[in-house]
């Protein structure tokens, strides 16, 4: 007849479980409460971080992507916490989770380069939706910032995108950002004509235009002694809206003026001089 399992060895391995049970209970109690504590954390830290980039006026895309990857970033920590509450080992997780962070990293670094771009730019601003910008290597206004990409409109309404990291890498010209801008101008008159008289015509030319302003003064002077020509230099100052409409405006009035005037506008030429010489006849 088969022998029954002592009672004592019963009482033991009953014990046993019992400490288990409550051991493993008192642990999964506490990871839970790490759990549920560290999400409220996390969802306060996220609310929090949204509304100091709201107050910071950050644009929506990057708000919303901030706060979602410190969100994922604050409960990945919660779960390898609770994880390790309940007795896991999580250095093989986090060393995984590493070397994969790792690969990923180096297959999107172009993205992520771009990301990083994308953040700059909406920091510190540059630019905004609506400037008329050069940058990239092409030159339009602005029609959205978006995380990886800047998207801009040329003047012949072609949609450009250009990569956020190719604009952080060159130079930002930003025609929208002050006011007021220089028109420059050069109005060049024969060597032959009444310099003083070539100033008033272009005085009077700047002073029919109501949208050049007082304020910087007007320069018109004398520029360069060039080849063909005395150059003089026209800088008005306008709103940046009537920059081309007067630079246009400016150009064709100076040369409606100048001819009415009588001043010439010499162009390049070269004179070309001829010589005769007589031959001589050897006998």
């Amino acid at each position: 007849m088969q022998e029954g399992i002592p009672m004592e060895m019963v009482s033991e391995y009953t014990e046993l479980a019992k400490q288990f049970a409550v051991n493993f209970g008192v642990k999964a109690i506490i990871a839970l409460l790490i759990f549920f504590i560290g999400k409220w954390i996390a969802q306060q830290a996220t609310n929090l971080i949204r509304k100091m980039l709201q107050r910071a006026k950050v644009e929506d895309t990057l708000e919303r992507f901030l706060s979602s990857l410190i969100y994922a970033l604050t409960m990945t920590v919660v779960v390898i916490a609770t994880i390790n509450q309940l007795g896991v080992q999580t250095t093989s997780l986090l060393a995984i989770l590493g070397a994969a962070g790792l690969a990923v990293g180096l297959a999107l670094q172009g993205s992520l380069a771009n990301f990083a771009a994308g953040v700059l730019l909406v920091a510190f601003r540059p630019y905004k939706v609506g400037d008329f910008i050069e940058a990239g290597g092409v030159s339009g206004s602005v029609i959205e910032v978006q995380i990886f990409t800047t998207v801009v409109k040329s003047g012949d309404n072609k949609k450009i995108i250009i990569p956020n990291a190719q604009i952080m890498s060159g130079t930002i010209i930003n025609y929208s950002a002050n006011p007021t801008r220089r028109v420059d101008l050069v109005a060049g008159c024969g060597y032959d004509d009444d310099l003083d008289k070539v100033r008033r015509v272009l005085e009077d030319i700047v002073k029919a235009d109501k949208r050049i302003l007082d304020d910087p003064p007007v320069t018109i002077a004398v520029s360069e002694l060039a080849d063909s020509s005395v150059n003089f230099v026209v800088r008005p100052w306008v709103n940046s809206a009537d920059y081309w409409g007067v630079y246009f405006d400016l150009t064709e009035q100076i040369k409606k003026r100048f001819d009415a005037e009588g001043i010439s506008i010499p162009y390049p030429q070269r004179d070309v001089h001829v010589y005769e010489h007589s031959a001589g006849i050897n006998s």
